[in-house]
């Protein structure tokens, strides 16, 4: 990950329909080439993509949105509104505040959902997609690890705390990190509160939400899926993943054969994009487009 204190992006705000503030790093370029738009997962923020942005904004504007109650964004009042529908209705809104007519998306876990959600909603605004880590349909037995500790860990006294309790949940993706890649993932994982103790990074609705069973979709993922048929399409994969299994893989090579897979080694759910594998696979994808 870049180091936060080098700014290379601007900050915006833009409102949501129901007046939701929603924040964005916008990393400038004045390039021709399609922008590419960086939307996180279910409980992840925009600094996910601190390294992958730098390095892509060298040729191409980047955007990075926290999604609504996560990181900088503004917390909904009802739960019931986290869920991909609202999270679509908002990203059109930031395309329209921005100015973008057209954009590639890459999209980590619930961000590539978002990813074949917005095609379906208006063909032709996605030139292209990364998906990170995600498929039509995710293995069983991974959304209910995700989901059984969305939103429930405690408030922790320290940073320190904050790091051991990262390291419970997330070493299982992240099996080879050292102290230093650990501090930088959990200081985006946290916030820092006013009593100086440290909570999760995002509204804990969220986790309560997915535990629920809210979409608010009405159509079969596996149609979304369908209908990138002609978009290009480059799906990562953490080779440990228990989210995007082998079968599910092979089921999304049947249906779209020229979909393109990159193996991220020694990675579960989900790759943070910051593996050179990653970069590679994505940096040669994006030449393409």
């Amino acid at each position: 990950m870049t180091d936060e204190s080098d700014r290379m992006y601007e900050e915006s705000h833009v409102e949501a329909a129901d007046g939701v503030r929603l924040y964005c790093r916008d990393y400038p370029n004045p390039s021709t080439r399609l922008p590419v738009l960086c939307l996180p997962g279910l409980t992840r923020n925009s600094r996910d993509f601190s390294s992958l942005a730098a390095l892509i904004s060298e040729t191409r504007r980047v955007i990075c949105p926290d999604l609504r109650g996560r990181g900088r964004s503004g917390h909904d009042p009802d739960w019931r509104n986290y869920h991909p529908g609202q999270y679509a209705s908002d990203l059109w809104q930031l395309f329209d505040a921005l100015e973008i007519d057209e954009a590639v998306v890459i999209g980590t876990s619930l961000g590539g959902w978002l990813a074949m959600l917005l095609n379906h909603q208006r063909p032709g605004r996605i030139a292209a997609a990364v998906m990170n880590d995600i498929g039509p349909e995710a293995d069983p037995d991974g959304i209910a690890r995700v989901t059984a500790t969305a939103g429930l860990l405690d408030v922790v006294d320290s940073m320190a705390e904050a790091i051991e309790q990262a390291k419970s949940v997330y070493s299982i993706a992240f099996p080879d990190w050292n102290d230093e890649q650990w501090l930088i993932y959990t200081e985006t994982t946290y916030r820092k509160l006013d009593d100086g103790r440290f909570d999760l990074n995002f509204d804990r609705n969220i986790g309560h939400a997915a535990r629920e069973g809210v979409s608010g979709l009405d159509v079969d993922p596996w149609a979304m899926f369908d209908d990138l048929a002609d978009v290009p399409t480059l799906l990562v994969h953490g080779v440990l993943s228990d989210i995007l299994t082998e079968p599910i893989i092979a089921r999304m090579r049947e249906r779209k054969p020229d979909l393109q897979v990159a193996p991220v080694s020694n990675r579960g759910h989900a790759p943070l994009l910051d593996e050179q594998e990653a970069i590679d696979a994505i940096a040669t994808f994006l030449d393409t487009v």
